[in-house]
């Protein structure tokens, strides 16, 4: 089980769907089809309303709540470092184990761009892949230099995120990232911890790519 869960760390999503593959591993052969994908986002959606902030959850009720932030500077201007890095697809090859991103609707209204999407990573895990899916709504305010992101996956794990763009002296740009993590209490603690060190490996690799001219 710890090797397993040490396994899980590393990639941006990984950490908060966890426990949805210790009861089924599946092989990446068998991954659900976009259409059938698209339906299980549309399930948590409605089911769980991830995307609403409510209070924190109160005592004795079994979930638990724990905001955290991580910021990191890039040598290059606000308004191209958003659009890098607010483009999920420019994780694939930069979160690990992240395979795909699937697309289920992209609208705008009131000047703010909306992306319903699934994340897809594939897990290795004792000679086989383990699929994992989250499910996300991302909100872009481009012209206020910043977004929100906000997921569900098992077992009930939610995440909100609101991703910041400073301007600072010399073209250079601070990104600030405000993670809140809800889970079940016996989870949050690795849900947290593990949650935070995804999104800083995710956070210098995109740091890299953007320097480099990559991005």
């Amino acid at each position: 089980m710890k090797k397993f869960l040490r396994l899980l760390a590393a990639p941006l999503f990984v950490a908060t769907a966890m426990v949805a593959s210790l009861s089924l591993p599946a092989s990446a052969d068998a991954v659900d089809t976009d259409p059938a994908i698209a339906a299980q986002w549309q399930t948590a959606w409605d089911t769980y309303k991830f995307a609403e902030v409510t209070p924190p959850p109160p005592p004795g009720s079994g979930r638990s709540r724990t905001t955290t932030s991580i910021s990191v500077t890039i040598n290059e201007s606000a308004k191209n470092v958003f659009d890098a890095y607010s483009n999920i697809n420019n994780h694939i090859g930069r979160a690990a184990f992240l395979k795909r991103v699937v697309t289920h609707k992209q609208f705008t209204d009131c000047d703010v761009r909306y992306i319903n999407f699934t994340a897809i990573e594939d897990v290795p895990f004792e000679g086989t892949v383990v699929s994992l899916a989250t499910h996300a709504q991302q909100r872009l305010h481009r012209d206020d230099l910043f977004y929100e992101t906000d997921t569900w996956s098992e077992p009930n794990v939610v995440t909100h995120q609101k991703i910041t763009f400073a301007r600072l002296s010399g073209g250079k740009t601070k990104v600030t990232e405000r993670l809140t993590f809800e889970a079940d209490t016996s989870l949050i603690d690795f849900v947290v911890t593990n949650g935070v060190a995804s999104h800083q490996q995710t956070q210098t690799a995109l740091k890299q790519a953007i320097e480099s001219g990559a991005l």
